[in-house]
């Protein structure tokens, strides 16, 4: 009979289990009130969507599952993912957390210039924000002109059309396509620094 991984861990779920009961219950404990607390446990049931942990580049599956209003009520690992077959990092792990946390900022957080405190703003808001300074930025560090060394030993002045001011340092889950038009954005900017932290 062949046995695949995942049949050979109910196995040998079920095998440990069994050997715990009857040691148990050779000893003589009692374990009435602890099976009638583990019927409490909730059973978590739902639809369920195959997804990617947002963490890192690795692209580890999950399975996040989701009630009848589209709310997730648990993310776990997904075994059939030929990446991490179920198996997930302590982060991809609490990636629950992420959606439902109490104490997670849904909000954009502004403190201004030599300011005190914090304030909230909407998101259009920030994106503006974002925009405004940029293009400042931009306008007041832009060189159309560069001297740059000939082949002489001197220096001749070439047209680059770029700014020194602004860089970017990309995150791990940017994939090829998000890469893609990110840099082709900041090379119509002009801006020279682009890096990204896990290089793929």
């Amino acid at each position: 009979m062949k046995v695949d991984r995942r049949q050979f861990i109910k196995i040998s779920a079920g095998a440990v289990g069994t050997a715990v009961v009857a040691e148990t219950a050779a000893f003589g404990a009692d374990t009435g009130p602890i099976q009638k607390e583990a019927q409490k446990v909730p059973i978590k049931t739902g639809r369920q969507v195959p997804s990617v942990c947002p963490y890192c580049a690795v692209g580890c599956g999950q399975i996040v599952t989701v009630d009848d209003h589209g709310k997730i009520i648990d993310i776990q690992g997904n075994p059939d993912s030929p990446i991490s077959q179920g198996t997930l990092c302590p982060k991809g792990a609490a990636t629950f957390q992420l959606v439902n946390n109490d104490l997670r900022i849904t909000k954009v957080r502004y403190r201004a210039p030599g300011s005190d405190h914090w304030e909230d703003k909407s998101l259009d808001w920030a994106m503006g924000r974002i925009a405004e300074l940029t293009k400042k930025t931009r306008d007041a560090n832009f060189n159309e002109f560069q001297d740059m060394p000939d082949r002489k030993g001197g220096t001749i002045k070439k047209r680059v059309m770029n700014t020194y001011a602004i860089a970017s340092l990309g995150g791990a889950t940017m994939d090829n396509e998000w890469n893609y038009a990110h840099q082709k954005l900041f090379h119509a900017l002009g801006v020279v620094y682009l890096e990204n932290q896990a290089r793929i």
